[in-house]
Order: structure tokens, then sequence, then C-alpha cells
């Protein structure tokens, strides 16, 4: 249950700032059918925003 939050968590972060910057950062295999254990990502990360999300999953919030 965790895990499954905490993937959900980083790929929903990562998909937002994709589509924030999309000359700056792309995200590949999130939307797949299958629910692929993979990503390609390339481009620059905002880090503090990644870690706050991850943070707010595991304390409970949305």
């Amino acid at each position: 249950m965790l895990e499954e939050k905490l993937k959900e968590a980083i790929v929903g972060e990562l998909q937002r700032q994709a589509a924030d910057r999309p000359q700056s950062l792309k995200v590949q295999g999130a939307n797949d059918g299958n629910r692929s254990e993979e990503l390609t990502v390339n481009g620059k990360i905002d880090v503090g925003a990644l870690v706050m999300v991850i943070a707010g999953s595991v304390a409970g919030g949305p």
C-alpha cells in the first residue's frame, strides 16, 4: 500500500513538472497501460518539490 502511494506520488510529481516545463523535462513510460515499473526521465528535476510530495505522501497527505 505505502509503496504504491509513493510510486504514484513520484510519477505524478514528475509528470506535473514535465507538463509545467516540457522544454526542460520529459517523462516517458508513466502512462503505459501495462503499469511498467520503469520510467525514462530526461531533463532537470526540481528535487525540492519532489521531496515535498514524497514527504506528504508518507505523512498521509493528498
